[in-house]
Order: C-alpha cells, then structure tokens, then sequence
C-alpha cells in the first residue's frame, strides 16, 4: 500500500509548498521510489482554465487534457511523471460531483453535508490509483485558517486514522520571519500556524521553516519544543539561487531523511543525486549568455508565464549557457518602429507565446516581422505562431487585411475558432456560443512532420506528441499562400487537416508552433525545440 505525505501550509501563502513537495518527491525517487504529486485547491473554481492569469499565474495542462494548477508544472519538472486529470481536484470540481449525484438521486433520500460527502471525496481523490506508488504527496493549497480549506484538512485527519499512522507523514510549511530592527528571527508565528492545524486534528511531524537568515540551534529547539515535534524535524530552508539547486539543498538539510524516520524505514538505499549535481554545475558554471526577448500580454507577471520561463532555463542548460529573458509588453510596440527597433535590436532570439485576446496583438506581429527582416532566431508558440501566420499573409503573402476571427469580424480569416476536431473520444465539436471552461482543444495530439523539415531534424523523428490549449486555429485555407511567401506547413494533424508547426527554410530559425513545447521541458530533458532555439541564439550572439 502507498503511504501518504500531507503537506499543509502555514502563516502566509506563496512560501513553495509546491516546490518543496517536487523536491521532496525528487529525493525519494534518487532513493529508488515510485512516487506520485497531487494538488487540492480549495477554490470554488471548478479548474484554473477560466481564471485570469493575473489571479491564478499559469494553467497547466496535462497529456489527459486537464487544465490544472501551475504547480503541477514543479511535479513534472522535478520528477518526470507524467501529471494526470486526477492529479488536481478543487473544491469546485468536488462540489459539482457531489450536486450532480444528489440531483441523480445517487444519496438516496439522505441529507449531503461536508461530513461525510465532501470528506469522503476528497479521501477517494486521494487514494485512487494509488497501488502501483510507494509514496502519494499530497500538497493542500491555501494556508491553515482558511475557510475554504477546512474540508481538506478533515479529510486528511480522517485519512490517516484510515489507512494507519504508520502509513502517513504531515509537513507543515511555515515561515520565521526576520525582524531587522530586532535583528532577530520570530518563531512565534510557526507556533501559532502549529497550534492552528493541531486545532483542527492535525499534528504536523516535520516543520519546514522558510527563512532569509541560517535558524540557529536554539531556535530550532525553542520550535521543536513549543510545536511537539523532534528538533531534528525542523528543517530550515533558506532561499536558493536555483529553484534546482532545492532538492540537494533539502537533502543537505536532512528533510527526506527525517521522513523516512518519521514512517519507520531504516533501510532506504542512499539518493543517488548525480542529475541534480549536473544541472547545478551547468546552471552555476555557463560558458556564455544570451539574452531572449519575450513579446507577450501577461509579462508584468512572470508566473503567468512559468513553464515558458523554466523551458528556457532548460534549453540555457543544454547549451551550457545563461540565458537572460527581457519580459516585453507587446503594447508597447504597436506605436512606432523606433521603440521596436530599441527594445529589438539587443535581442539574440524573439519569442511570442500564447495568450488570448486581441490586446497586444499588433506589436506581436511587428515583432514577429522584425525577426523576420532582421533574421533573428524567432520562436513562435500557439498565439505566437498565429500571429506569425498573419504576418506572412500581410507582408510576404501579399493580403494586406489578414487577421483572426478572435479579434473580430475579418474579410481574411487566417486564423479562426475550430469547430471541429479529433481526439481520443472521436469527432469533437464546439461553437462560438460553448461554454468557456474545458472547451478547447486541450491535452496531448500527434501532429506529422515534414520529411527534410528543420523541425523533423530538431525532434528526429517523423510522428510527435505535444500538448494543446487553444480554441482558434490557423486556417489550411490560406496554406498555399502563405507557402508561396515562404512560410511552409511543416507539421500537420495526421488527417492532414490542421495546421500544427509552420518554418521559414530560408530563415536562421523560424519556427512556429501550435502547440505548448514548454508544458514537457524538464532540466533534465530538455525540450528539442528550446534546446535549439537557444543554440540558435547563440549563433546570433557571435554575429552580434
């Protein structure tokens, strides 16, 4: 049976729970164990999928089509499991479950409360499919005290009597802050946070205390004291200079040690951490840099872009190089070629990424012809590579109104909303007038290379898979014009009905894809694409 790792988070919100349950869930697959990362988010949302990025930072999305918390990202990163739709459940999607089979009549007559039904969900969430893991980590979002989060922590109060003390680990994140004027670090909020969560049934075994100053041995035992926990259970975690320098830092620390003690394993096999050495090495030793301009819609807020950010980070790593990223606010670019050139001209490679909505969109397509012109490394992902379709129909294809369907009614309908598509289920289909949540082609589809393309050359192989959110598409219509402008359909659905990645030939790199490269790039694995638009930027670096 797998045993379980319940890990709360107290004081403050934003103090990594989910890093640190990706770099704990790291260290005990060095140590040879089959694990698995699950999120409960406490909001009503039913998925992030509608939500703002400005609210919720990224929506991962998973092979399965799931549009799910950004931490989920940290998981996959850190440990190369695949996430699943039944790895991220909020209190929406509970709730939904729960009315849907209260109005089918499934409770009977009986009155549905949180205890038992909401409790007893959230238990089956996490505990299915779980008899092929070693360990199930489990991260509660939000912060003990939360109202939204009560349900959750009775849950996991009722689910280690459930499945046996010995079968469960309770971490609690918590922060000693560092009073300047004081010059001292306070420990008190810990015990208020501890003395929360045991209120509510819940004694935590280890304290992970997030800190900007080294925690002395005296405070330490002043924790471990007020907070009922062994004083080699509090372990402290000081900011890092690497999100992928944790896991050492973690394991240096004691923290997987001291959970295997707290379940009684004595005989766990030492971590073998030669892929977290290597990638620090690579990370704190590059032997050159460059510097990526990002034209995007959400820039003010780096989260919104995560997986994009930590992709290029891999791609650096690959290369051996750092790699700056200048966040561009696309808006800024649609009043005039001067502020264009200036902000440009430093770059060594131009990405667009994805985004919705028509907002910036005119100062992602100048800069989509200015990597053109100039012949810039240029990287185009879902949106991006949209709107590098309706540049080479405007300049290079000769139709001077292209556009899309997304910003409104357009003579020239380059790209436009899918209707129909597809998938694993079969034929899928959607209308303007569809609900927004959860109908987008999303999750995992083959597209079809080229042969001799330079995007067949970069993957080496001829059939890929890649994960998709998007709800408007670039319109096969206009393929043949748009390849007499140069810019050729080198990867398509395998009906060959949908547009998946368009290349420039006669371009350094100029590559565009429909999909989301970034959601499968890990530190370990680089994604192909990034891997060589870096390399790409390197090339542009010595030429500059």
């Amino acid at each position: 049976m797998a045993r379980f790792i319940f890990i709360t988070g107290g004081v403050v919100s934003s103090l990594g729970k989910g890093l640190m349950a990706a770099s704990l869930a790291a260290l005990l697959q060095a140590r040879g164990y089959r694990v698995r990362i699950r999120k409960f988010d406490p909001y009503l949302n039913v998925d992030p999928g509608t939500m703002s990025p400005y609210q919720h930072g990224e929506v991962y999305v998973t092979d399965d089509g799931a549009e799910t918390d950004l931490d989920l990202g940290h998981y996959e990163r850190f440990t190369g499991v695949a996430a699943r739709q039944s790895d991220n459940v909020t209190s929406g999607r509970i709730y939904q479950d729960i009315i849907a089979k209260e109005r089918r009549g499934d409770y009977l007559g009986a009155t549905v409360q949180v205890i038992p039904h909401v409790t007893d969900a959230i238990k089956a969430f996490a505990r299915a499919e779980t008899d092929d893991l070693d360990f199930v980590l489990c991260e509660i979002g939000g912060t003990v005290g939360d109202i939204e989060s009560l349900p959750f922590i009775e849950a996991i109060r009722q689910l280690r009597n459930d499945v046996g003390r010995e079968n469960t680990v309770s971490v609690h994140v918590t922060l000693v802050p560092y009073i300047a004027a004081a010059g001292e670090l306070k420990t008190k909020p810990t015990q208020h946070s501890v003395r929360e969560l045991a209120s509510l049934g819940v004694q935590p075994d280890i304290l992970l205390c997030r800190c900007e100053k080294p925690l002395p041995d005296s405070e330490r035992a002043k924790i471990a004291q007020f907070c009922n926990v062994r004083k080699e259970a509090v372990i402290p975690a000081l900011d890092a200079d690497s999100i992928y320098s944790v896991p050492v830092q973690y394991h240096g620390e004691g923290l997987d040690s001291e959970v295997l003690r707290a379940f009684g394993i004595a005989d766990a096999p030492d971590p073998d951490l030669t892929r977290w050495y290597d990638i620090m090495d690579r990370k704190r030793n590059p032997e050159g840099e460059v510097t990526i301009g990002v034209v995007g819609k959400y820039v003010s807020l780096p989260d919104a872009y995560k997986s994009l950010n930590e992709a290029l980070t891999h791609g650096g790593l690959a290369n051996r190089v750092k790699v700056n990223i200048r966040w561009l606010d696309a808006e800024m670019f649609e009043d005039g070629e001067a502020d264009l050139a200036a902000k440009l001209e430093p770059m060594h490679g131009i990405l667009v990424p994805g985004g919705f909505g028509e907002r910036g969109s005119e100062g992602k397509i100048a800069s989509v012809r200015f990597a053109r012109e100039r012949g810039v490394p240029f990287f185009g992902i879902c949106l991006g590579m949209q709107m590098a379709c309706i540049e080479g129909a405007r300049n290079t294809s000769g139709i001077a109104r292209a556009s899309s369907t997304e910003f409104g009614p357009t003579d020239e309908p380059v790209v436009g909303l899918i209707t129909e598509w597809m998938g694993a289920e079969g034929l899928q289909k959607r209308g303007a007038d569809t609900d927004m949540g959860g109908t987008m082609r999303l999750g995992a589809y083959e597209a079809k290379l080229s042969p001799n393309s330079h995007v067949a050359s970069i993957y080496g192989a001829d059939t890929i898979s890649e994960r998709h959110r998007h709800r408007y598409e670039v319109n096969g219509a206009y393929r043949e014009p748009l390849e007499k402008g140069g810019l050729v359909f080198s990867g398509l659905s395998p009906d060959g009905m949908l547009p998946e990645i368009v290349e420039r030939p006669d371009h350094p790199w100029f590559i565009g894809v429909q999909f989301h490269p970034e959601l499968k790039s890990k530190p370990f694995d680089p994604h192909p694409l990034f891997k060589g638009f870096i390399e790409a930027a390197v090339k542009q670096s010595r030429l500059v």
